[in-house]
């Protein structure tokens, strides 16, 4: 959901699939005007709408991510779509309300960073300054300072960190700076906090990123990174009281925005179709039951796919179709070992049944293979060998894990609504968003 700089509303969908050629795809299906008070009737039908202009049967919808709008959340609910809420918007909560429940502790040295970012964003001097300190110091890559934003993911963490690297050059510039204005002063206690919240955060900064990609699978990356999470922000004998307390705070929120069993039956599943992680990150019993409904799935798509069984022919030999031995033959011909043993035409015929368990037992006996590798790439080398599975894990990875890609429309669509053409109608930017997002 989204509004124009007039403030229209308008709600944008991206549908996501995994195309012939193993290359995962983003398209954004329409962008329509929605006017009427956003409740989950209205956001349902405008959904049902989305998909019907493009004859998208809703039993083709495998999942659906969207932030944790109560609206959006009770409109799926209703649908009974599968659904499976943003990474980036639950971890950028999860920070914000560690940070939150620390405010009487972070309140002022946040506010001294945002100060000190007024103090340089309004003096061209002062950042000219800026720039002459770093070179100074032999900086080739000079650093600019950072404001956070509310909407923005991770961005009280990036301030921070500016600042903290900055510092130096910061109090260098203050101290030389010969106007009377009062410039703001970082205290060593601010500087304490700082560094307090910096460590706590530095490790799961960069997480919002990896699973943001278009162009890579990241539903399957989510429950391993969930591990690693863990496992990152477990509490060290070195970390400050603060850093201790947002750690343990971030775990907490993360635990209860994934305690859904069908969200965490979605990410195992598309952690074992993914040849990097496989089984690494599930249990034996509940590997167990996402083999079955894998397998059940395999069956079911071969038998509203195909007719007749599945049969593997050997090739026969040249011996196996030579005309029996008679008088009028010139020569005999030299028998073989084939023949000799009495090799013949065979035939296998499995049912689906068993070439899904055969497909499944392969391709978990297999190791995993290394963290670098593409998915998709893998699968398209191995599609041949493992028909079935390949096709449900066409159907489970194209699943993205953050609603980047339908938020991007919002800087998008900001370039067709601007303010000389805040009178276009609805229809027309539907069109041009359209065009806008997939040519």
């Amino acid at each position: 959901m989204w509004s124009s700089i007039n403030m229209s509303p308008y709600m944008s969908i991206t549908a996501h699939y995994v195309s012939k050629d193993w290359t995962l795809k983003s398209k954004c299906l329409e962008t329509a005007f929605t006017p009427e008070s956003h409740t989950a009737v209205v956001l349902a039908e405008a959904l049902q709408d989305g998909l019907q202009v493009w004859g998208i049967g809703e039993e083709k919808v495998v999942c659906i991510t969207s932030d944790n709008g109560a609206n959006i959340v009770a409109a799926v609910c209703d649908l009974k779509w599968p659904w499976i809420s943003c990474f980036g918007h639950n971890l950028n909560l999860a920070i914000n309300n560690a940070l939150n429940k620390e405010k009487n502790k972070t309140d002022r040295a946040f506010g001294v960073c945002r100060q000190i970012n007024g103090a340089f964003s309004h003096s061209w001097q002062r950042r000219q300054q800026l720039r002459k300190e770093q070179e100074q110091q032999g900086i080739k890559k000079l650093l600019s300072l950072i404001t956070d934003c509310a909407t923005r993911w991770g961005s009280k963490y990036v301030m921070t960190e500016r600042i903290l690297t900055l510092l130096p050059h910061i109090r260098k510039v203050f101290a030389d700076d010969r106007t009377r204005r009062t410039l703001p002063t970082i205290s060593w206690q601010d500087v304490s906090v700082l560094e307090a919240v910096t460590e706590g955060l530095k490790s799961v900064s960069e997480f919002t990123d990896i699973l943001s990609s278009e162009r890579d699978v990241t539903i399957s990356s989510l429950l391993p990174l969930l591990h690693l999470i863990k496992d990152t922000l477990k509490e060290k004998e070195s970390d400050a009281k603060l850093t201790a307390a947002i750690k343990q705070t971030i775990l907490e929120q993360l635990d209860s925005r994934y305690d859904n069993d069908k969200i965490i039956q979605l990410m195992r599943t598309a952690a074992l179709l993914d040849p990097r992680y496989k089984a690494t990150h599930v249990g034996s019993i509940d590997l167990d039951y996402i083999r079955t409904q894998l397998e059940d799935e395999m069956v079911l798509f071969w038998k509203q796919t195909t007719s007749g069984p599945l049969v593997t022919v050997r090739d026969s030999t040249d011996d196996d179709d030579a005309p029996p031995f008679s008088q009028s033959q010139p020569s005999k011909k030299k028998k073989t070992l084939d023949s000799l043993l009495g090799t013949i035409r065979s035939a296998s015929v499995a049912t689906p049944e068993q070439r899904a368990q055969a497909e499944m037992a392969n391709y978990l006996q297999e190791e995993v293979v290394d963290g670098e590798t593409n998915a998709l790439e893998w699968w398209k080398r191995n599609e041949s060998r493992l028909p079935l599975m390949a096709k449900i894990a066409q159907k489970y990875l194209c699943i993205p894990a953050t609603s980047t890609p339908s938020e991007s429309i919002f800087s998008k669509a900001g370039n067709v609504v601007t303010r000389y053409r805040s009178l276009l109608k609805p229809d027309k930017v539907n069109m041009l968003v359209f065009l806008s997002n997939n040519l």
